[in-house]
């Protein structure tokens, strides 16, 4: 995959953790923790897609690389959702 490639990547995983922790009503930390947590989404939601064997309703293709972008969004909401169970948040 070419350096854009990874970029373009990287912009999307933003976008989809944002997303994801908007699902959530969490935010866990800045623009890098965000586009962690779109990656951590991807690989949750990818393994979830592969495990039971779910479609993907809109594959995002960059190069020769998918990535599922709905699965994604639903794994990172999964997993800011149990970084907040787990951090305690407070409510005000």
């Amino acid at each position: 995959m070419t350096t854009e490639g990874y970029l373009f990547l990287f912009l999307v995983a933003a976008v989809v953790a944002a997303v994801g922790q908007g699902m959530a009503g969490f935010t866990v930390g800045g623009c890098l923790v965000s586009i962690a947590l779109g990656f951590v989404g991807a690989l949750v939601g990818g393994w979830a897609q592969g495990e039971f064997r779910l479609q993907e309703p809109v594959p995002f293709t960059v190069g020769d690389h998918t990535f599922p972008l709905i699965w994604s969004i639903i794994g990172a909401a999964l997993f800011v959702s149990i970084a907040s169970l787990i951090s305690g948040r407070r409510r005000r």
